[in-house]
């Protein structure tokens, strides 16, 4: 009996001595601070180049301004017409690249035109921090969804606007090139199509996608990286690649063949495979990459997502050429659903959830 508490006793010694010198793990040295609070669901958001924050929301269409240290909260322009059902409404916010010389801010939104509801990208001036002259620069050709809407809007490295835009909740549309539901876009900041686009005269990027919220471009490359929402299986990270199709369509089915992924990406001609499924599926949302972003060393230059339905944030490790995953982590947890994630100049990494955004930083 003295022989065996002596064992038990030495071995809880060395657990607990082994947990002292357990390494820290990255979700306790990083915390999240309220930056702005009792909002009504600011499911986009971007910063001007002198730290103010660009927020809109999505059930009223309303664009706000708040200050570089977010004490001032002023109405910059709503939009009409704005429809919010199921996943619609004011979904997304970009400035032009050569803000404040160009004064154009840029909104994705679901509106109600002419009776039919349509997704559409609105070009606004800013004039003295109001905005004036509201102009649709795209309208999409198929009805808006409830659900499958897309609407992050961002400019790419080369200055083009890129939106990614869901199939409205119709397979078939994401292989159905001629229309714009299910794809990727990339347009001049006029709406105009740009003349190296990989198919001519259209805004098409990629296209064989089912609904999107989340995109960012690798800091050290240029690529386009993005989430993907799959349905009861296979939520993805894709690698966009000019003029590829990423399978989604009609013939999807999340029954598993012999060793190998539930087949979520089978329709159209050489479907690209997404870099990283998630089933059970999370609903991963906004997506930044880490340049500068002050959250430790091990951190710069990965993609950290948003999960809508945990309320993680996930680190991706790529590999040495950043073609590929070679790792993730889960990073952070939050209290509630992420839905965007933003770099502010500088790269401090911001994230929206229902109600707030919030300020990431290293304890």
């Amino acid at each position: 009996m003295k022989k065996i508490t002596s064992v038990l006793l030495a071995a809880a010694l060395a657990l607990a001595l082994s947990l002292m010198l357990a390494p820290v793990s990255a979700q306790a040295a990083i915390t999240a601070t309220a930056f702005a609070s009792g909002l009504n669901d600011p499911a986009g958001f971007t910063f001007a180049p002198d730290g103010r924050l660009f927020y809109g929301e999505r059930p009223t269409g309303e664009i706000h301004i708040l200050s570089a240290d977010g004490f001032t909260d002023s109405l910059f322009f709503t939009i009409p017409d704005v429809v919010s059902n199921g996943e619609q409404g004011l979904l997304g916010i970009a400035l032009d690249p050569n803000y404040p010389t160009t004064p154009h801010v840029f909104a994705y939104a679901t509106r109600l035109v002419s009776g039919q509801e349509r997704n559409q990208i609105i070009r606004i001036t800013d004039t003295a921090g109001t905005g004036v002259a509201m102009q649709i620069i795209w309208s999409s050709a198929t009805v808006s969804g409830s659900y499958h809407d897309g609407g992050r809007i961002m400019f790419g490295p080369d200055g083009k606007l890129y939106a990614v835009v869901g199939e409205a909740h119709s397979s078939a549309n994401a292989q159905n090139l001629t229309n714009d539901a299910g794809k990727v876009l990339r347009m001049n900041p006029d709406g105009t199509a740009p003349a190296d686009n990989p198919f001519a005269s259209k805004l098409m990027w990629s296209y064989g996608l089912r609904n999107s919220f989340g995109f960012d471009f690798d800091p050290v490359t240029g690529r386009l990286w993005e989430t993907e929402n799959g349905p009861e299986c296979n939520d993805e990270i894709n690698r966009i690649i000019a003029g590829r199709n990423y399978g989604w369509g009609p013939s999807e089915t999340c029954s598993r063949p012999p060793r190998a992924p539930r087949n979520t990406n089978r329709d159209g001609p050489t479907p690209v495979m997404p870099l990283k499924y998630f089933t059970p599926t999370v609903a991963p949302t906004g997506a930044v990459f880490c340049n500068g972003c002050g959250l430790g060393s091990t951190t710069e230059r990965r993609l950290l997502f948003g999960e809508w339905e945990t309320g993680r944030i996930v680190s991706l490790r790529l590999n040495s050429t950043r073609r590929s995953i070679a790792g993730s982590s889960n990073f952070y947890l939050h209290s509630n659903g992420i839905v965007s994630m933003e770099a502010a100049p500088g790269g401090t990494i911001y994230f929206s959830d229902a109600t707030s955004i919030w300020k990431l930083s290293k304890i």
